[in-house]
């Protein structure tokens, strides 16, 4: 592990001008290019053919996270606007409890213009459904850059309606502009499901109904993760060593079915974004955690940032999935859910993903670490090709296909 902590973040680097970081999508999601990289060869395609660069047979793994509308923003009276980003449950912890709330909630929030609200309620009226309601914030208490913000509401409403009504829709800070009504719709993927993302796993972006429909055709097997992605995605790696950098920590559910089918395929998938690697990887982990511990609960289900490194991990990857398998029968589970801080780096052996679909990543960023661990040194032949060969960067850039 040693050798891993000591990586300098300097050495995953690279130029990139402002004008090819894509500001706004294509019309046409499809229509993207997509970069082919396999064992050292590179070359380019649209994205609309991926479905015959990918075998016949293969397991593919999508993350159906939806991006909820995080972003609220109040006025004091002074006329000082706050901004409150809502980036986890707290009280209730439960996403699909919280968003189901009648009259109040607690979650975990950034707070912009933090210093011009030092107390009490603020407040604002908003329309849902035709129905005039009052929400009110209060901040509960607040630690480093993270608060605990209660919000309180009338008119029977849940969450989730609220959200929707009032909320605006994140989209990274490197677009440097706000948000526009459009990107409602093009800053989700087409088959986004589960409410709780502040980020899209901006891979699935280019793929459309009839990509899928191309993919079920060539005998391809679709299913489908679930990781909320933090804001920690846009965080950039400042320390010189990854030592010194704390991994974002991500809720992550999984279904039994795809466990089982995991299973079947030989612990082998082809992953759709790094969100879906990085809960197929940790998916190994957990199950060496059960396998070891068959009584452990469900709230010890944790993969912490080193977890992979620094012992060895005898356990193969069919073993790992079939002891999660057996601890969800003993539970009386369908799903697993638990939280995951892994931190993929050079030097970490792949147990699950064999190829993966994913955009073009910042510089000295741990999402270019996780490439980098997966091809090698090859991520800068990747990268000169796509910077020299008029690909576009970041969440509505290109993406790329990479086979080892």
């Amino acid at each position: 592990m040693n050798n891993i902590q000591k990586i300098a973040i300097a050495e995953y680097d690279y130029p990139l001008p402002d004008e090819r970081i894509a500001r706004y999508p294509l019309e046409q999601r499809d229509c993207s290019k997509l970069l082919l990289y396999k064992s050292g060869n590179v070359g380019e395609d649209v994205f609309s053919n991926l479905p015959s660069y990918i075998p016949s047979g293969s397991l593919m793994v999508f993350n159906n996270t939806k991006v909820i509308q995080a972003r609220l923003r109040f006025r004091k009276e002074t006329g000082a606007q706050i901004e409150v980003f809502c980036l986890e449950p707290d009280e209730p912890a439960d996403y699909q409890q919280i968003f189901q709330e009648t009259q109040s909630c607690v979650w975990q929030c950034l707070v912009g213009n933090s210093n011009r609200w030092k107390g009490g309620e603020l407040s604002q009226t908003i329309t849902v459904a035709g129905k005039e309601v009052l929400l009110k914030v209060e901040r509960v208490s607040s630690a480093a850059a993270v608060n605990r913000v209660r919000f309180s509401w009338n008119g029977g409403v849940a969450f989730a309606e609220l959200l929707e009504a009032a909320g605006e829709l994140p989209i990274p800070p490197y677009l440097n502009r706000r948000t526009e009504e459009n990107d409602k719709k093009t800053y989700q993927t087409v088959y986004s499901k589960v409410q709780g993302s502040v980020a899209a796993p901006t891979a699935g972006l280019h793929f459309t109904p009839a990509v899928l429909g191309k993919l079920a055709e060539h005998g391809v097997e679709c299913c489908e993760v679930t990781l909320h992605v933090g804001a920690g995605t846009f965080k950039p790696v400042k320390s010189e060593l990854i030592a010194d950098h704390a991994m974002h920590e991500e809720y992550i559910e999984v279904k039994r079915e795809l466990i089982a089918k995991l299973v079947d395929a030989g612990g082998s998938a082809v992953a759709v974004g790094t969100t879906s690697v990085r809960t197929l990887e940790s998916l190994y982990f957990l199950g060496e955690m059960v396998a070891e511990n068959p009584g452990i609960s469900p709230d010890e289900l944790h993969v912490g940032q080193w977890t992979p490194y620094g012992r060895v991990h005898e356990l193969s990857t069919v073993d790992a999935m079939q002891a999660l398998l057996d601890w969800l029968d003993r539970n009386g589970a369908c799903k697993l859910h638990a939280h995951t801080q892994i931190m993929i780096a050079p030097g970490y052996k792949f147990r699950v993903v064999k190829a993966i679909v994913t955009n073009f990543h910042q510089p000295k960023s741990t999402l270019l670490l996780l490439v980098s661990a997966f091809i090698g040194g090859d991520w800068r032949k990747v990268y000169d090709y796509a910077l020299e060969n008029g690909f576009r960067f970041l969440s509505y850039g290109d993406s790329s296909l990479l086979v080892p």
